[in-house]
């Protein structure tokens, strides 16, 4: 019922004014995936798993005045192969909606595939002088690094989700207010069924010896949060940072205090080459093994829970080898029990709006270990843009 209210409320003012300015776009996308994994699968009787994912992605903006703008994006995914046919219960892995509005839904399924559909942005953005003011279903990004966010209290999202690029958003109302060219202060409250699933969070960013630099605080489910982040550079270096501090809101509910901080580095060569290094630290992270690490469904990811280590150590490279072909590595090491990660990608421009990219996401290290119980996942993509 709630996304019936939600979606009539929200969708009959963009057909009424069908005649106004709007802008359309998206993309389609074709993306098979290979999947080994290290140990046989109990009760299967085959050592790999593959999925066909045909994704098309609709993003609807429309223009009623100057001052308000409405918008729609949802993504649309047809899924089939071997994962699916064997496993008929992932797609209720798939048919997830974290927020208040329930607005993922499987308009068709069969033996062996379904048609996973969600709105993921459905948001009204009102800009009046220095105000601003967003309400509904919307990317609050508080991060400043790049690949992992202690600041991201309300979309946290996996750095092994390579193919979602816009990444989650929220049910929230959210009022931001710009104090000068480079600074503002804004509010943000998340909407939920009780306490332990709203948040209510305020940001204030400033520019100052030529970093950004941004302080938050508040409340998110469980917690009260305190926390900051910078993003500047250190002779030509960008040099980017982000703490949050949780602090339990009584001792009845499940939660821990905790610190969760991540440090980046990046730097690009005058030849075009990229470098990038991070670290994340959270102190209430395995010390030893930290098993239990799933690439394909990982709900309780957060601010909080980042990584099942105490430590994680990142690094990429990146390369123009062509002005059409790129190449990236990328690593994450977890120094406590010597798991690792490896992924290497190469992206190759068939046309201004046409990409073929082929990348991998392979995992290693001894059993009970972050990644060692994973396997080895191979992809290749083809998306067009319109």
């Amino acid at each position: 019922m709630k996304r019936l209210v939600f979606l009539i409320g929200f969708l009959l003012p963009l057909l009424a004014g069908a005649q106004q300015a709007v802008s359309f776009s998206g993309y389609v996308k074709e993306l098979f995936m290979y999947y080994q994994p290290e140990q046989q699968i109990p009760g299967l009787d085959r050592d790999n798993l593959t999925t066909n994912t045909i994704h098309n992605r609709l993003n609807f903006k429309w223009y009623p005045s100057d001052q308000l703008t409405v918008v729609a994006e949802m993504r649309n995914r047809l899924l089939f192969g071997s994962l699916i046919r064997e496993y008929p219960a992932y797609q209720s892995v798939v048919d997830v909606d974290n927020g208040y509005f329930d607005l993922s839904f499987v308009p068709a399924q069969g033996k062996g595939w379904f048609m996973h559909s969600m709105f993921d942005r459905a948001y009204l953005d009102w800009v009046s002088g220095n105000w601003q003011i967003t309400a509904g279903r919307q990317r609050v990004n508080w991060g400043m690094n790049l690949v992992w966010n202690p600041n991201d209290l309300f979309n946290s999202y996996s750095y092994f989700d390579f193919d979602y690029e816009e990444r989650p958003g929220t049910d929230a109302l959210r009022i931001q207010y710009y104090t000068g060219m480079t600074s503002s202060a804004e509010l943000v409250y998340q909407i939920g069924e009780n306490d332990d699933e709203m948040a209510l969070a305020g940001l204030y960013r400033f520019s100052q010896w030529n970093y950004d630099i941004q302080f938050i605080g508040g409340w998110v489910g469980t917690d009260y949060i305190i926390g900051t982040g910078w993003a500047g550079n250190i002779k030509g270096a960008g040099f980017r940072g982000e703490i949050t501090h949780f602090i339990p809101k009584n001792d009845e509910v499940d939660s821990e205090m905790a610190t969760v901080a991540s440090i980046s580095a990046d730097y690009t060569f005058p030849n075009s080459l990229y470098i990038h290094t991070s670290v994340l630290y959270n102190s209430h992270g395995q010390k030893g093994n930290a098993g239990g690490m799933d690439p394909f469904l990982n709900n309780k990811l957060s601010a909080k829970y980042l990584s099942l280590a105490q430590y994680s150590l990142f690094a990429q490279a990146s390369y123009p080898v062509t002005p059409l072909l790129s190449a990236s590595l990328s690593g994450i090491a977890n120094p406590n029990d010597g798991s690792w990660y490896f992924g290497p990608a190469f992206t190759y421009s068939l046309q201004n709006n046409l990409e073929l990219m082929a990348t991998g996401q392979l995992f290693f290290g001894d059993q009970g270990t972050e990644f060692g119980d994973i396997g080895q996942l191979l992809f290749g993509r083809l998306k067009w843009s319109f």
